[in-house]
């Protein structure tokens, strides 16, 4: 009984000892190993016998005996322990791989860099909290709870030169919406900027490598016309062409009958339909351009001074 127990145990072992694969591997071509990338290649001929045979076997043990390889190399660095964990220090990678994107292009400068370089202007940064007044505490100088926040204020005091009875707290939010507006403006500006698209206010002069001689002519008339006496004192330059503006074209006084009514119903039938031709922006654009000025002449005006004359003759 003696003896079958120490068989048995002897037979165990010796299944134990070969199911536990040695640590090393041997391979007629040596592996190249990158201990940087954690990256091995195999040079070797892949053995056609024993992968007809058994084709998922022979590569689990391909795969198995190259990760041991790799795993032999990684022990051979300097290996440090941290808690209860041993790390190892990996080389640089000798393998260059290749990137998923494309290396990003650098962003060209925005109006405001380009003239603070130009000036020599340096950007010194602003500490995040600032000293509250009122708290006597310390709070963010931006975004939620920051310091000295006047739109937490439940009273206004109303000025000496303004009406007494404008809303001022509406007055604040709309100069609020007003500057995030034109901030908004301005970063879309940069962005046309540095795609080389037209940029509404600033003429055809473009960033871009080359000017062609219209886009100078149209950025110098720009800049010529921009002076109070839209550059009517300005000097000339040799052989400068005269810039000519869009020709308007008026209907003549007298027209043939039932003109006017067709181009009515012509445009009422353009209105109704689906894909119209009429450009909203641009017709409430200009509606709101009228009515600016015409509330702007009554502001500047001499209202309120004197009665206006009647020009219309007494009969």
């Amino acid at each position: 009984m003696v003896l079958e127990v120490d068989e048995v145990l002897k037979k165990i072992t010796a299944e134990n000892a070969q199911s536990v694969l040695s640590t090393q591997v041997e391979k007629a071509i040596e592996l190249e190993i990158d201990s940087g990338n954690l990256l091995a290649i195999d040079t070797n001929y892949l053995e056609l016998a024993q992968f007809g045979e058994d084709p998922e076997e022979y590569l689990k043990s391909l795969a198995r005996g190259n990760t041991q390889l790799l795993i032999n190399e990684v022990w051979k660095m300097p290996v440090e322990r941290i808690q209860d964990s041993y790390v190892a220090k990996l080389p640089a990678a000798t393998t260059t791989l290749p990137r998923e994107k494309p290396i990003p292009k650098e962003k060209p400068m925005t109006k405001w860099q380009e003239f603070a370089k130009l000036k020599g202007i340096q950007n010194k940064k602003k500490s995040r909290m600032v000293f509250d007044e009122e708290s006597k505490t310390y709070k963010p100088r931006w975004g939620y709870k920051r310091a000295n926040d006047d739109t937490k204020e439940w009273v206004i005091e109303i000025p000496g030169n303004v009406d007494p009875m404008e809303d001022q707290f509406e007055k604040r939010d709309t100069a609020k919406k007003e500057r995030v507006a034109k901030n908004e403006l301005q970063r879309l500006r940069n962005i046309a900027r540095r795609k080389g698209k037209k940029v509404p206010g600033v003429g055809e002069l473009q960033p871009n490598n080359e000017k062609s001689i219209s886009e100078m002519n149209t950025a110098f008339h720009h800049a010529k016309v921009s002076t109070a006496s839209l550059g009517r004192f300005e000097d000339k330059l040799k052989d400068e062409k005269i810039a000519k503006g869009k020709k308007r074209k008026f209907d003549p006084l007298v027209q043939e009958a039932g003109s006017e009514k067709r181009k009515q119903l012509q445009m009422l039938k353009e209105m109704h339909k689906k894909s119209s031709k009429v450009n909203v922006s641009k017709a409430v654009n200009r509606q709101m351009g009228r009515q600016d000025a015409t509330s702007g002449g009554i502001k500047k005006g001499s209202a309120g001074k004197g009665k206006r004359k009647d020009s219309r003759r007494k009969e």
